[in-house]
Formats: C-alpha cells, structure tokens, sequence
C-alpha cells in the first residue's frame, strides 16, 4: 500500500505548490474502521519527508461530551450510537473548518523551525482522548510553519445539513473506501481481542448497533471524492 500512499502524497504536494493561497486543506473521509487514520498519518509522513510541514486535525475532538450526551433525549441512545454524526457538536465543528480556512488563507506562512509566533499566529483545536473517552479542549495547536492541513474524520464527506459545507471549504477531497461487510467482520473481531465484548456474536452485535449503521450512511450519502482509494490497512481506532 506504500506506493498508493506516495502516490497521494506527491498528488497533494503537487497541488499544493501550484496553489495560490499559502496552505492546502485536504478532507479525508471513509467509513469506520476503513484506513482513514491510517492513510492520513501515512500520507502525513510522506509529505513531511519532502519537506512540506504537515499535520494532521481530527474531527474526533468534536465529539459531544459525555456529560452532553446525557443531556440528549435518550442518553441511554446516544451513548450507544456515539459515533454517529448527531452524536458531534457539527456547528462548533462546521465554525473550526470556516476559521482554519481563513486562517489557512490569511496567516503568512513561516519557515519551519523559524522561531516563536504570536498567539494570533497560532490556531488551537479540541482533540479526543480515547482514555478518558471525551473531547480535550485546545488539545492540539496549527502553527504558521504548516503548509498543508488534513482534516481526517467519517462525515467530512457527508451530504447532510451542516456537514455537506465541509467538502466546499476543502481544497482537495479523499475518499477512502472500504465494503461495510468486510470492516464489520474486523471491527466486531477487534472488540472481542481488545475485551470490549466477550464473544464474537457480541462484537458483531455492538457493530451492527452503531459502526455499520454509520458505514452505510457514509457511502450511501457520499459527495463526490476527488480522489477514492480502496483497499488500505485497517487503522488501529475506528
């Protein structure tokens, strides 16, 4: 899979050089358990080898809380089908992507390793702790070194209100995909070795509740990709 990971990676770069704004934003999307983490920290490297600083932002950090999910109308629901796109703060996620690209746009870009900048040079967003399983505030920091930013998440690519302005703001779209029945088997086969369920029929039950359900929400209300690539190694999260 490594020749398809540079093969992104110089596209992007490519790309990048003959933009004329300072940073390119890149959206990779794909369904859970599909290779999506995976391909944006492989392709994240790559471009860091020559010599275009990237980084990578997560949407994961807009999860709702767990404290607000039990404010929700069903919490008992919304802590089982967390994942699913109702269960992520999208105005606050939707509002991040419309100040990254501004900033994206508007911030002089800096040699890296140039210096200290100001704090208004430097942009901050949430991150998840898988841990602690909830959102961290200003968990990550984008410095004005970073010339190319990818946005990594499920719904980027989502043709739904709210999510479906995210593909406009990005300047290249991946999608990474993957058959749903295939990654059911993995996932469902990952909670039995990581303990999260005791059986197989467990795991695939707990999939069947809430991961496939949103694979199929993925594909069937996708936004046309610039780019698909199929077949990628399991990430190690969904």
């Amino acid at each position: 899979m490594e020749p398809e990971y540079s093969q992104l990676a110089e596209t992007i770069c490519r790309q990048a050089n003959a933009h004329p704004k300072p940073r390119y934003l890149v959206a990779i999307a794909g369904i859970p358990g599909s290779g999506k983490t995976t391909t944006a920290q492989k392709v994240v490297c790559q471009l860091n080898r020559i010599t275009r600083k990237a980084i990578i932002l997560s949407m994961d950090g807009f999860h709702l809380s767990r404290a607000a999910l039990n404010q929700l109308p069903d919490p008992k629901e919304a802590h089982i089908r967390r994942g699913a796109p109702w269960t992520f703060d999208v105005t606050r996620f939707v509002s991040f992507v419309r100040q990254l690209r501004t900033w994206a746009d508007e911030t002089p870009l800096a040699i890296p390793g140039s210096g200290t900048w100001s704090g208004a040079d430097i942009l901050h967003a949430p991150t998840f702790d898988h841990e602690a399983k909830d959102p961290v505030e200003n968990g990550t920091c984008i410095t004005p070194d970073a010339s190319i930013l990818i946005l990594e998440g499920n719904y980027l690519l989502l043709d739904e209100p709210g999510w479906q302005e995210i593909a406009g703001l990005a300047d290249y779209r991946v999608f990474v995909d993957s058959d749903p029945q295939e990654v059911r088997g993995r996932l469902a086969q990952r909670h039995l070795q990581a303990g999260i369920e005791k059986t197989l029929e467990e795991g695939y039950r707990r999939v069947d509740s809430n991961d496939f359900l949103n694979a199929i929400l993925v594909r069937e209300k996708l936004l046309t990709p610039d780019m698909v690539l199929t077949s990628v190694p399991v990430e190690s999260d969904i």
